[in-house]
């Protein structure tokens, strides 16, 4: 993620926020502009201006009443949210402290992932402009017996409709049930991504004319997805499957291998961005053959080589601090060949989009 800086006062500013810590200028998240701007409120209207563009009027999110959302929306747009919080259909109940809490955690993740998707111009129809198979999102709750017991809501993607378990924006809820999975990584926007992974897939892939590539590379998508699912559930992943894939999940099915990767695609690009900002390399004395830096775009990567070959001494040096912290590693997993082709193909998949 981009570093910004304040139109009025030049302090730096950063993606989540809401006013300037210097000047006090309201600010926010311009989805056309994929830039924060400092904002100046029209007198007696309820639309602003940017203070680089005073001709620029926008109106807020209708979320950001609530300090759920910090992005806006063009002032002769007539939908009450931002291009984001649209793609929303169930929502956490904002009237308790803990639906309200656990929708503010929910849409950091889900602006984060609609950065992505505009920076790359993905698709990301929504049910108005695609009935059939626009993005929606539903973020469950779990529900509970009559004898008390909690039946956990179910995280899963079918033809456009996201749903996400909303307990899983707290902490201790999320981190159990990683231990209990046994995985290395659990994240909101971890979710997030995976679960857009298999929207992408049904437009890029599926109606997009690319299955036999896909095919060479992932594997036969007609594979019975439940029976996959039961005997990973029994059995586990397959000897040897560090070779092959990124995660243990990600062997079950070639829907979820493609997801997966998909996902740390996002991951690997999005942190080196972050890196890059903050002016940050790698330069261990006496270990040059880790030395790295990010001298270039990493949404603009040539090929994923490039993103890797900079990525993995990131990484390597990430897990050390966390390390040093006591801390998990930042990033548990090795990016084998077999992965490295099929991150190459979903870059190809993602720049074809951008012509």
């Amino acid at each position: 993620m981009r570093l910004y800086d304040c139109d009025h006062c030049g302090q730096t500013i950063h993606f989540d926020n809401r006013s300037c810590v210097n000047c006090g200028h309201r600010l926010a998240f311009v989805p056309e502009h994929l830039a924060m701007h400092a904002l100046v409120q029209d007198e007696g209207e309820e639309t602003w201006h940017l203070v680089a563009r005073p001709d620029y009027k926008v109106r807020h999110c209708a979320n950001a009443a609530m300090d759920i959302c910090n992005w806006t929306v063009s002032a002769d747009d007539p939908h009450p949210f931002c291009p984001a919080c649209r793609h929303n259909r169930l929502v956490p109940d904002a009237s308790t402290e803990v639906g309200l809490s656990q929708w503010r955690r929910i849409s950091q993740a889900q602006r984060h992932l609609f950065y992505s998707l505009l920076r790359w111009n993905l698709p990301h129809t929504n049910r108005d402009e695609d009935p059939q198979g626009g993005l929606v999102f539903d973020f469950l709750i779990d529900a509970v017996q009559p004898d008390g017991t909690v039946v956990p809501a179910m995280t899963g993607h079918e033809d456009g409709l996201i749903a996400i378990r909303a307990a899983e924006a707290d902490d201790a809820t999320r981190e159990q049930v990683r231990v209990s999975m046994n995985e290395p990584y659990r994240t909101m926007l971890g979710h997030f991504r995976h679960e857009t992974g298999h929207y992408i897939w049904d437009k890029l892939v599926r109606d997009g004319g690319r299955l036999g590539e896909f095919r060479a590379i992932f594997g036969d998508e007609n594979l019975d997805y439940g029976a996959a699912l039961q005997r990973n559930y029994e059995q586990g992943p397959p000897s040897g499957w560090q070779d092959f894939y990124i995660s243990t999940y990600a062997s079950t099915h070639p829907w979820e291998d493609f997801a997966e990767c998909f996902a740390h695609y996002l991951h690997i690009v999005d942190t080196l961005e972050t890196a890059r900002a903050y002016g940050m390399v790698i330069e261990p004395r006496g270990h040059a053959e880790m030395a790295a830096e990010v001298a270039f775009n990493p949404y603009a990567a040539r090929d994923a080589e490039q993103l890797v070959s900079a990525w993995v001494p990131f990484s390597m040096a990430l897990n050390s601090i966390h390390r040093s912290m006591g801390q998990p590693d930042l990033y548990p997993f090795v990016l084998s060949q077999a992965v490295m082709v099929k991150l190459e193909y979903i870059h190809r998949l993602i720049h074809s989009r951008r012509g």
